[in-house]
């Protein structure tokens, strides 16, 4: 495998990955953290048979294959935590901006109850 794109490798040998059967690498985006997390299981189990059952230091294509599967999976995670991150601190910052908003009409609803009664109608005839 020469190209550094594990997607453009996955892609080009139409790797399945181990989940209900097998599955393609599009379908891994479809999963959560913790489904990826035992197929990556399955995987770091398959990877360490195959180091047991060799004495050799070097890699197959078929351990290649595997490792290059293994890479796939935690790029995949680390989107998704990413992802839900950046999900979570939008939902804080979107909370936090209604507090705000909430707490402006209050202030706004307090100064219009301050007002005298004749601003309150000077007001009013403003509306006209």
């Amino acid at each position: 495998m020469k190209t550094n794109n594990i997607f453009e490798v996955a892609v080009r040998n139409k790797f399945r990955f181990p989940y209900k059967g097998t599955i393609s690498v599009e379908d891994l985006w479809d999963l959560s953290v913790q489904q990826l997390d035992n197929i990556f299981k399955t995987l770091k189990s398959q990877e360490k048979k195959a180091q047991e059952e060799s004495l050799l230091d070097t890699l197959t294509p078929e351990d290649e294959i595997l490792v290059t599967k293994i890479e796939i999976i935690k790029y995949i995670v680390n989107v998704k935590l990413a992802e839900a991150q950046q999900a979570e601190r939008a939902r804080e910052l979107h909370d936090q901006r209604q507090k705000i908003l909430g707490i402006l009409a209050d202030k706004q609803d307090e100064d219009l109850r301050n007002k005298t009664t004749d601003e309150l109608r000077a007001m009013l005839e403003q509306l006209k």
